[in-house]
């Protein structure tokens, strides 16, 4: 790492050298000045995020459409708990260059790491290094990547070593002179849920919670919040007590991915939409999130959380949110979150949970061509252990928009193949002139989102196959992405961590939204824990036959991704 003046510091010396100069010059032709210290060695005021635009000075470069420069984030620094972890260097880190890649870092951002190894600052930064060029989407720029490396810092040691935290605050106070982040800081906590507790409540004894005048500091938390309500209710207090509700992030990274904030678009820019986004047209919603691998080594985490817990009381319930919500008045976080929780509010579950709910465990079978192994054949997995590695449920909104109306969210491991998507399936005609021979490959009109992995948009209807009969099949019309922009979706972790550094809380869940998620989930894990074991499902498969069941007792079946 370079041992001289930051470049920054460099710039400061001589923008004050030449102030000085101006005012000189100024003072000899009698011109009064106004608004500067009448001392020499007052410095420049220090740049803040929150400062309004100076009227005085108008930049003939800055051109009003330009929608770049408001989400360019002002001084601050990053620090990661749990840095070594798998999500930090295959998803953090190189999110963090992809925004200084992308110019929407300032050129002081400073990246502190703190975790159990015996690290140097230069060892941790050529494991950051590592992570970038392995797992970067922008390609690698070594004048960005100098840049970055002189702001980063490395703090090893516990989260109970109070020694270790006084480092992390000299680390904190000595980039603010060096790199001139202004006090602005986001603790992000990539570590296990156990440990949030331990850590904010450290940050509040080291005063690393308390900003300077004028700065902020943030605590961006990563899921799962808590295991049940009561669980969620208690964090929330033990967070609230050191970090105010708008300084905690609750990160949900399927909230960053282009698809699902297009979702809002497609439903509210769209007059041809939204007219038919309701129960006088739709006949039923359907959220999926596969997955088409099992627990790999996380048999530690899972066993016990299960995928009703891991990915429907977060990811599926805050899609079928934004899927259901009325307008807000504006896209900001308030508005956002009234709309939200009016949906989970209105959630109601089925009256006979037996019937209205399926959960499963993958089987051993081959999948791929390669012979895999069950859920109870994994390492670390109890051979009586009830947790579920499928999940599906049917729910209902109970308010004028949907009534009636199912929504059915299903997620799994070892299924078909890798997918998330929103269906919204519609009624199918109310008279039908043509021949039922005609027809019998024609299915229900559907408005496909996919979350992922090619994000983008299909509307399924019925067309007239070519030739001299009249038979109609179902057929697509395809939006992706990849083909409509020139500029590739950035990963949603760049959103996100961009979002906080400019505390705009849209895509974060609210803790009023965590607490009534909880309220639904939580009467249906209570029920599946006294009532039999998961079903068997074969690995490849799409979930276990009591799930097409619940659909077919409501005359409907699974889409297949």
């Amino acid at each position: 790492m370079s041992e001289g003046i930051p470049q920054t510091a460099e710039q400061e010396t001589k923008g004050t050298k030449e102030e000085k100069e101006a005012r000189a010059a100024q003072e000899a032709a009698g011109v009064e000045q106004t608004g500067v210290s009448g001392t020499a060695e007052a410095a420049p005021a220090p740049y803040r995020a929150d400062t309004d635009t100076d009227t005085d000075f108008d930049n003939p470069l800055r051109d009003p459409r330009d929608r770049r420069l408001p989400r360019i984030a002002g001084p601050s620094g990053l620090v990661i708990f749990g840095v070594t972890g798998d999500l930090s260097r295959k998803k953090l880190m190189p999110a963090v260059y992809d925004l200084a890649n992308r110019g929407l870092l300032p050129p002081g951002f400073s990246l502190v790491g703190f975790a159990r190894r015996d690290w140097e600052d230069q060892d941790f930064a050529q494991v950051v290094h590592d992570a970038v060029r392995e797992h970067a989407r922008t390609p690698f720029r070594e004048e960005v990547w100098q840049q970055l490396a002189e702001g980063m810092r490395f703090i090893p040691g516990d989260f109970d070593d109070d020694t270790a935290f006084k480092q992390l605050r000299s680390a904190v106070e000595e980039l603010d002179a060096s790199r001139g982040t202004s006090g602005n800081y986001a603790f992000y906590l990539s570590v296990p849920p156990k440990f949030f507790p331990k850590v904010v409540q450290q940050l509040k004894k080291h005063k690393l919670a308390d900003a300077p005048e004028g700065s902020w500091r943030r605590a961006v938390i990563e899921k799962p919040f808590g295991h049940d309500l009561g669980s969620a209710e208690e964090l929330n207090r033990i967070v609230h007590d050191v970090f105010d509700p708008e300084q905690v992030f609750r990160i949900d990274h399927y909230l960053g991915k282009e698809t699902v904030q297009n979702l809002l678009a497609l439903r509210f820019a769209n007059q041809m939409f939204e007219p038919i986004w309701n129960r006088s047209y739709v006949d039923h919603v359907q959220i999926t999130m596969a997955e088409d691998i099992g627990i790999g080594g996380r048999a530690g985490y899972y066993d016990g959380i299960g995928a009703a817990r891991d990915v429907i009381q977060n990811h599926l319930l805050q899609l079928m949110a934004l899927t259901a919500m009325e307008e807000p008045a504006a896209f900001d976080a308030a508005s956002l979150l009234t709309e939200k929780l009016k949906v989970l509010k209105a959630v109601r579950l089925p009256q006979d949970l037996g019937q209205g709910t399926v959960r499963g465990q993958y089987a051993a079978a081959w999948q791929g061509g390669t012979k895999v192994r069950g859920y109870l054949e994994e390492d670390g997995i109890d051979q009586s252990s009830t947790t579920d590695t499928y999940a599906a449920v049917r729910l209902q909104v109970d308010n004028r928009r949907w009534a009636g109306v199912p929504f059915y969210l299903r997620t799994g491991k070892r299924l078909g193949r890798r997918v998330t998507e929103i269906a919204v399936v519609f009624q199918r005609a109310p008279h039908s002139p043509f021949d039922s021979t005609a027809t019998e490959e024609l299915g229900s009109n559907a408005i496909v989102i996919r979350v992922q992995p090619d994000e983008g948009m299909t509307v399924r209807f019925g067309s007239k196959v070519p030739g001299t009969s009249m038979e109609i099949r179902d057929v697509t019309m395809d939006f992706a992405y990849g083909e409509s922009f020139t500029e590739s979706s950035p990963e949603a972790y760049e959103r996100l961590i961009l979002d906080v550094l400019l505390g705009d809380a849209n895509l974060f869940p609210r803790h009023q939204e965590v607490e009534e998620s909880w309220k639904i989930l939580d009467p249906i894990e209570q029920y599946w824990a006294t009532h039999g074991r998961p079903a068997q499902y074969a690995s490849g498969s799409w979930g276990p036959e009591e799930a097409d069941e619940m659909l077919a007792r409501d005359g409907r079946s699974w889409r297949r991704p």
